[in-house]
């Protein structure tokens, strides 16, 4: 049985790669942080599976901050994968406190490869790379050698996060790999992030729970593909013989204006009528066009994804759907100011 650790076991991509790696037959690890308020609802339902019952899932508590933590716990645990997940992930958030974003999203990354380093353990690492480095691009699509020119502090932590993995996979033989991934949306995708904003949006529209919705920029163009897909993406990535970098995308563009109009056509509801603009959601220096070649991935990994754009926008709206059609749900937004 493999043993795996993740890092940021709790947040939509974690949950997933959890599912997958205990119908694996994995042993699964995970960090959580210490807080006041439970924050497992994407993991609970592993816990009440009768055929898995927690049994080979454990949550350990942890801080990417804390070096002597990190290496306290790969030490004991000894794990054959580890999947670094964990970051301050959201880039409009990450100007409002750039110190932090680059303690953890960055830094945190340097801590976790010089545990492994530290304690001798062979892990293999899985750095969480994202297509904001390539921010302002320089080609079109974007590949694993196209230079980065990231547009926020959390882009540049990521960039930084990344050339560590290189280096420590360079300077000492770690077995360290980059997944660049592209903008991957589910259900379980976090509610301040645009996607999910605008399907719980039309959810709570169409529930007569809500009557506006506020966004900034709605001709950013994005890559979007399907969560779970992605961190199968992951999976396949440790599994290859030695570390190397890998984008994971879908070579598709679309504009947040065509994710307003699938969603809400989604529920038979004309957008233009209830979405206003909102400077505040506007980023200082925004990223205009991504779009990735998962080529290499292809070829190597013989990974690709399935789920298209319109499917993707669906497969959440009909979720959120459900979610708003409970009478707690109703309630809950019911009491809302």
């Amino acid at each position: 049985m493999k043993k795996a650790l993740i890092t940021g076991i709790t947040g939509q991509d974690g949950s997933y790669l959890a599912d997958l790696l205990l119908e694996k037959d994995y042993e699964v690890h995970g960090i959580i942080r210490r807080a006041s308020t439970f924050n497992t609802a994407r993991i609970d339902h592993l816990y009440a599976d009768p055929h898995i019952n927690g049994v080979k899932m454990f949550l350990h508590y942890g801080d990417l901050s804390d070096s002597v933590n990190l290496v306290k716990l790969i030490y004991d645990l000894k794990p054959d994968e580890i999947y670094h997940l964990a970051a301050q992930s959201h880039v409009r958030v990450s100007f409002d406190i750039p110190e932090y974003t680059s303690d953890v999203t960055g830094l945190g990354t340097i801590r976790i490869l010089e545990a492994i380093r530290e304690t001798g353990i062979r892990s293999r690492f899985y750095q969480a790379s994202s297509s904001e480095m390539f921010g302002k691009v320089q080609e079109v699509p974007q590949v694993e050698t196209t230079p980065f020119w990231p547009r926020s502090p959390y882009g540049v932590a990521k960039v930084f996060a990344y050339w560590a993995t290189v280096n420590y996979r360079e300077s000492y033989g770690l077995c360290a790999s980059n997944g660049i991934l592209f903008n991957h949306e589910s259900p379980r995708r976090g509610e301040t992030f645009v996607t999910r904003k605008i399907t719980r949006a039309v959810a709570a529209i169409k529930h007569g729970l809500q009557n506006e919705l506020f966004l900034g920029n709605l001709d950013a163009k994005r890559d979007w593909g399907y969560a779970p897909e992605y961190v199968e993406g992951m999976w396949r990535i440790l599994q290859h013989d030695e570390g190397d970098d890998f984008v994971l995308a879908t070579n598709e563009t679309h504009t947040i204006r065509e994710f307003l109009e699938i969603a809400f056509g989604r529920a038979d509801l004309d957008w233009k009528k209830y979405v206003k603009h909102d400077d505040r959601y506007e980023r200082p220096a925004e990223v205009d066009l991504l779009i990735g070649n998962a080529a290499k991935a292809k070829r190597i990994l013989d990974w690709e994804p399935k789920v298209r754009f319109r499917e993707l926008v669906e497969i959440m709206v009909d979720a959120d759907m459900k979610l708003f059609a409970r009478p707690r749900a109703q309630e809950h937004l019911g009491q809302m100011p």
